[in-house]
């Protein structure tokens, strides 16, 4: 009796958090020079941005362009830093590093091992997302309290763009293809998703294109919890638009990696 419960395998909430604490160890080792640039980069966006284009554009609609681009710029951030971790940090713990040959020696199932990749993901994507808010909250271009809520839709935000990236890592076969997911896909995506300017201009099949874009819905979340004129119900389609796609993509992140694993 005391044999078995002596060998009985950690609860599995416990086997995820043990990926998570281990990339949050590894992460937190450097964690001066990996914090500093969420906070740099915001600040080089909106001086290249916000200050050049400021000069020509007062209003973006209804919203002043800072605070329109600022809100925006939040979930850029995160979806950025989700998806290196999930296509150059996993396919290198995968393939060059080999980490997970000796995580998966411990009683730790695959599938525990991917949820807690991605699960580390959302925590870096709520971490940039805060790190963003701070720096604008300090140049007082957002200064309502709801904006923190922000931060949070920033790990969502990371989890969409984990298992995305992880189900594209558990197909390309030379870590040089991940240069066609950034350039042909995330990119593009940067700029129409209503982060830069609104979508309502755009023509219809845009318009249409850039509503089935996993940023699009984050994006307009953050904004209205920065804006909370834009606040309403219809923010529960892109909340459950976040759920689907994070249910579907994880789903096939899972069952990827597990194949990539076993070959």
């Amino acid at each position: 009796m005391n044999y078995n419960k002596e060998h009985t395998a950690p609860a599995w909430w416990n086997r995820i958090y043990s990926v998570w604490y281990r990339h949050k160890r590894v992460y937190t080792s450097d964690f001066a020079s990996n914090a500093f640039p969420p906070f740099l980069e915001p600040l080089i966006f909106l001086g290249g941005l916000g200050l050049g284009f400021g000069a020509y554009i007062q209003t973006m609609g209804a919203i002043n362009y800072l605070l329109f681009l600022a809100s925006g710029i939040i979930m850029t951030s995160s979806m950025y830093t989700a998806s290196f971790e999930c296509t150059y940090g996993t396919y290198i713990r995968l393939e060059f590093d080999r980490v997970y040959d000796g995580m998966l020696g411990a009683p730790i199932s695959p599938t525990n091992l991917i949820i807690g990749e991605i699960i580390f993901a959302g925590s870096k994507g709520f971490l940039f997302a805060l790190a963003v808010l701070i720096v604008i909250w300090l140049l007082g271009i957002i200064s309502h309290p709801l904006s923190i809520m922000a931060a949070p839709v920033g790990f969502v935000c990371g989890l969409m763009f984990g298992t995305l990236s992880m189900w594209v890592t558990s197909i390309v076969r030379n870590i040089n293809h991940f240069n066609f997911y950034f350039t042909g896909f995330l990119s593009p995506m940067f700029f129409f998703s209503g982060a830069i300017f609104p979508l309502e201009n755009l023509p219809r099949i845009l318009q249409y294109m850039a509503e089935s874009l996993p940023l699009t819905h984050v994006v307009r979340l953050a904004r209205a919890f920065c804006v909370p004129e834009l606040l309403g119900p219809h923010l529960f389609y892109d909340l459950g638009y976040c759920v689907l796609f994070i249910a579907l993509t994880g789903w096939l992140a899972i069952r990827g990696i597990k194949k990539r694993l076993i070959d």
